[in-house]
């Protein structure tokens, strides 16, 4: 933890036609909005063109706002097996780009991270903005998917801080 116990996490959400993406600040159970946006590729450029695109544009917010951690929502699959290469490739573009960074990079599926940011599994787009508007005052959420990528961030910030919790208390119970 830099940045006087701050933690500085970035959030993808990863997509070939536009990828969300959102930082955050987390000071213990404190969040704190910096940043949200979405990568977007050229359209009519070739797939790996695109990946390009996509790459360079998460090097950008990498070097921008210099998170200290990643977490990337897992891909589901879709009934058109094009669709989900293509997004398959995209996403492993978005894992890539961080983790070239030297950043940690967690990976949260969709029903976790709605259960994590509204209660349940199941929730709607709408209700992901309306919480993530709701925990981080001041986020412009640029697009939809700059919200989900702000609650893939979210969820890791607690998932976290759970993690830490549990080695603490398994250190406690390995002394003598």
């Amino acid at each position: 933890m830099a940045r006087d116990g701050c933690m500085r996490l970035l959030g993808l959400d990863p997509g070939i036609r536009i990828t969300g993406w959102g930082v955050i600040d987390v000071t213990g159970n404190r969040l704190r909005h910096v940043g949200d946006g979405a990568v977007r590729p050229d359209e009519n450029a070739s797939t790996a063109e695109r990946l390009v695109q996509l790459y360079d544009g998460l090097f950008e917010v990498i070097a921008a706002y210099q998170p200290e951690a990643a977490a990337v929502e897992e891909t589901f699959v879709n009934r058109n097996p094009a669709t989900t290469l293509k997004l398959g490739l995209a996403r492993g573009v978005v894992l890539f780009a961080p983790a070239k960074a030297g950043l940690d990079v967690a990976e949260y599926s969709a029903n976790l991270i709605k259960k994590s940011v509204v209660g349940t599994g199941h929730a709607t787009k709408e209700q992901v903005g309306t919480m993530v508007r709701t925990l981080l005052p001041g986020a412009t959420l640029e697009t939809a998917d700059a919200a989900d990528a702000l609650a893939v961030a979210i969820c890791h910030a607690h998932h976290r801080a759970t993690q830490a919790r549990w080695t603490d208390a398994a250190k406690e119970e390995a002394r003598p």
